[in-house]
């Protein structure tokens, strides 16, 4: 722990405490979920709000120690054991606790059980785990990958195993792989089915990758005029196989996109203002890594500014962002993922997002962001705007003209005219070139400068899209205090626009329509 971290103050994997606390499930709670989460550092010593070290005497520093390992060996189940290791920082002494992300997971403090005593990090707070979290760290520390898992009264059938085989061979040949025959043995092999006397039994990836069986297994596409999710343009709901959805997520959003013309010499070439690389990339990452137990689907949302694509459930396997912008993986879905390279839709090298960020620097645009919290993942791809230039060049969409520096600067084949007002339907490309406000590049969404009106569309929007989020994840995705998040709550429940059902830890909510 360097003075520089201690400045960045408390975060998903750091927490700090002014003194070790008399009562040691303070602190128990926040190493299980280290421990059940992406690893973390409790560190005792230093003021959580002030961040100055403090330390702890030296003649009771061992004595510290000795009690959180105490705790944490009376405490916790499965047996976990954290690195405690003293520091100087400051001319101070501190003490560190390490803790690895381990695969003994569930961890939990025995005494309140597993149901009630498994705890997990959310942004800088330790939360209570729901019940389908338990159930996906149950998982994780078995080894067992939910779609290799037998579909419960799936029935499988000829027809859906052949053309599966056929698309699979039909992708192969697109992508330029080598040409391979695909049969009922191939799909065994790749865990999608299972024989079983005289019949084969389907696995949950086998059911994912021909049907629309489960409910939750679809993609929620849609065109919001602006920034917000106010003013619906377009929306579709793609359902059937994993890889059918994701072709016509892609097509969607290239059709709700600009395509423009780069002038180069006496030639014109077309393109689109994102880079279509990078929509597909952001679109199967989504699908190939999405936790299928949570309640809620994958949705792809385009707004004047941005492509946002939300997958349901957090990073897996104590893995974190910076080690996927380096290249390493956990493949929560280990069956659907080598389907998908199997197919050329993806490496089984986890690459994925760092290309996205490759595609996004080649295209001048602004640096992708990324939204995590335990119930979702959110990549946000920036748009590029009318009338900008990019390295000198004109950028020029056929067909209309907004006397913008004297650029063409346009749709293909729309013309709005109204200062971005009426949105054209031909070609259903979308583009308000009023909502440009010079604001290129900015993270939209600053609550400081949003009406309460549109706050509490957006938490409600997020109750539609996770209906056991917590008012913790809220926050994070609003960039709020968790105080402001909840006392909006009170007051749309107060309205009668929402209820609330079950404890406070497993209920959910419902939104009135």
């Amino acid at each position: 722990m360097t003075i520089e971290e201690i400045t960045k103050g408390e975060s998903k994997n750091v927490e700090f405490k002014v003194a070790l606390p008399k009562e040691s499930e303070k602190y128990i709670k926040t190493i299980v979920a280290f421990a059940n989460t992406q690893g973390g550092k409790l560190v005792i010593g230093i003021d959580d709000e002030s961040l100055e070290v403090v330390g702890v005497e030296n003649d009771t520093a061992f004595e510290v120690m000795d009690s959180i390992a105490n705790a944490v060996s009376d405490s916790v189940t499965p047996q976990l054991i954290p690195n405690i290791e003293l520091q100087t920082i400051n001319d101070k002494t501190v003490v560190v606790v390490s803790v690895e992300p381990s695969m003994g997971r569930p961890y939990y403090i025995k005494s309140k059980g597993r149901d009630k005593g498994t705890y997990v990090r959310v942004g800088g707070t330790t939360r209570p785990a729901h019940s389908e979290k338990i159930k996906e760290l149950e998982m994780e520390g078995s080894g067992i990958s939910w779609d290799e898992l037998t579909c419960i009264g799936f029935e499988v059938t000829d027809i859906q195993i052949k053309k599966l085989c056929k698309d699979i061979m039909e992708y192969r040949k697109a992508s330029g792989l080598s040409n391979r025959e695909v049969s009922e043995q191939q799909l065994i092999n790749w865990k999608l089915l299972k024989k079983a006397e005289n019949n084969f039994l389907a696995t949950n990836a086998f059911a994912l990758l021909t049907s629309d069986h489960f409910p939750l297994s679809k993609t929620q596409c849609a065109v919001f005029k602006g920034r917000e999710r106010t003013v619906f343009v377009d929306k579709k709901v793609l359902e059937g196989p994993l890889y059918e959805q994701i072709d016509e997520a892609v097509k969607f959003v290239l059709r709700n996109i600009r395509l423009g013309a780069k002038i180069q010499g006496l030639l014109r070439k077309e393109s689109y203002e994102l880079p279509p690389e990078a929509i597909r990339e952001i679109i199967i990452n989504a699908h190939c890594h999405r936790n299928f137990t949570e309640n809620s689907c994958v949705q792809v949302a385009i707004y004047s500014d941005r492509l946002e694509v939300t997958s349901p459930g957090g990073l897996y396997g104590g893995i974190t962002l910076e080690d996927i912008l380096k290249g390493h993986s956990k493949l929560r879905n280990k069956a659907i993922a080598n389907i998908f390279a199997q197919m050329g839709l993806a490496e089984a090298w986890g690459t994925g997002l760092i290309r996205v960020w490759e595609y996004a620097k080649k295209y001048g645009l602004k640096e992708p962001e990324v939204v995590e919290t335990s119930g979702l993942f959110r990549v946000n791809l920036y748009r590029s705007y009318p009338g900008l230039k990019n390295d000198g060049e004109v950028v020029a969409d056929v067909g209309d003209n907004d006397g913008n520096d004297g650029e063409v600067v346009a749709d293909v084949g729309d013309n709005d005219g109204d200062d971005g007002e009426n949105v054209g339907d031909v070609g259903n490309n979308v583009g308000d070139v009023g909502d440009n406000d010079g604001d290129v590049g900015n993270n939209v969404g600053d609550v400081g400068e949003t009406s309460d009106r549109n706050i509490e569309l957006r938490i409600l929007d997020l109750i539609n899209e996770n209906n056991k989020i917590s008012a913790a994840d809220i926050a994070t995705l609003l960039s709020v205090s968790k105080r402001t998040v909840e006392r909006y709550l009170k007051k749309l429940r107060e309205t009668g626009k929402l209820q609330r059902f079950g404890s406070p830890r497993n209920g959910y909510w419902m939104v009135n329509t």
